[in-house]
């Protein structure tokens, strides 16, 4: 498998014609390698040329770390004194002779530290945001990533579940989100959760990104909670809404809008099409019925080792949708001082279509 996406990794690079890609520790140095790292006070940087085996440049505390790759590497090590960290981006520079090569970066990752070290060990290189071949090298899952992912969602949705009893008129935001936080480990969970849950009641839920405050539930609240789990270094990324008791009309109308909207976009979401034709569809449902201004927005995001990465699902986005591509259809409505519905579900695209790795109910459930 790790041999595989190196292969492909090293044909996109001869296609777009960068000579090294430069990887900080996360998703992608973890997709090629296998390897975890924090992001420290140290400088890490994974160099990759094109054409043959990467060299990795990380403290000498770590060395034992090689033995672990899925790919051969050759290690550059330094010391804990910082003084002695540019020589090792020096001997590493010199091994691959950077000067003059065109240097890839993931502009969303790559560290000043690391990029400052690196540009000063090769004055004379290019350095080129090379994101959108580490989209095209990761967007489209095999059937193994696609098994910790649906692995991811089943210990997200059983979380919810084992938390929903406790939930009721008087409980917090911060106490649900605790209670949720402390299931989603008892069901297996990785313990670095993609985010923190998001937990808003009442006027809170009209928040998207509101973070959960001591504020208590009462009878008429919607309540949005937005949660993920992860599974081995896969994740999920799902949004219900509920109904604390009896809520007023507008708010039993919104949530029945935003529930045609996100069945919309999972009919609508096919391999070969615009990937915007599915936000279009969504934007739709809930600009006809009134409330175009207060689906605030895109429709969704790809998810994978990350919980937000390509492909993104806004109306300009002309990229085709392909088989084994993951992302979330999440469309909401907002409305400020009152409340706020979303329904997000995670899904792969298949022969047949859209499949939804997510099946707990999508109705407004009353607590």
């Amino acid at each position: 498998m790790y041999k595989k996406r190196y292969e492909k990794l090293q044909s996109l690079m001869q296609e777009h014609g960068y000579d090294i890609l430069a990887l900080n520790p996360g998703p992608s140095l973890f997709y090629l390698t296998g390897l975890s790292f924090h992001l420290s006070e140290r400088p890490v940087v994974l160099l990759v040329p094109a054409g043959s085996s990467p060299t990795l440049i990380l403290p000498k505390l770590e060395k034992e770390k090689l033995s672990q790759s899925q790919i051969p590497l050759q290690g550059v090590f330094f010391e804990d004194n910082p003084e002695t960290w540019q020589n090792a981006f020096n001997q590493a520079s010199e091994l691959l002779q950077l000067s003059h090569k065109r240097i890839g970066y993931e502009a969303v990752r790559l560290r000043a530290l690391e990029f400052f070290l690196l540009m000063k060990s090769a004055p004379n290189a290019d350095f080129l945001n090379a994101e959108s071949i580490i989209a095209t090298l990761r967007m489209k899952k095999d059937a193994e990533e696609l098994n910790r992912m649906q692995k991811a969602v089943e210990i997200a949705q059983n979380a919810l579940l084992a938390t929903l009893p406790m939930i009721k008129p008087g409980k917090s935001e911060k106490e649900i989100a605790s209670e949720l936080t402390a299931q989603l480990l008892r069901h297996g969970s990785d313990p670095e959760f993609p985010f923190y849950p998001i937990v808003s009641g009442g006027p809170n839920s009209a928040n998207p990104h509101a973070t959960p405050t001591e504020r208590t539930l009462r009878t008429g609240d919607l309540l949005v909670i937005d949660w993920g789990a992860s599974f081995e270094g896969y994740v999920a990324d799902l949004t219900r809404t509920f109904a604390i008791g009896k809520i007023d009309s507008e708010l039993q109308k919104i949530a029945e809008v935003v529930l045609r909207a996100n069945e919309e976009g999972k009919r609508v979401a096919h391999s070969q099409i615009p990937i915007g034709e599915v936000d279009k569809a969504t934007r739709k449902i809930i600009t006809d019925a009134g409330y175009g201004e207060f689906f605030t927005h895109r429709t969704g995001h790809g998810l994978g080792l990350e919980g937000h990465e390509p492909p993104y699902i806004f109306s300009e986005n002309n990229l085709l949708i392909e088989e084994g591509m993951t992302f979330t259809i999440e469309p909401g409505i907002y409305l400020p001082g009152k409340g706020g519905v979303r329904i997000e579900d995670d899904v792969v695209i298949t022969q047949e279509g859209c499949y939804s790795l997510s099946n707990l109910s999508r109705e407004l459930v009353m607590l």
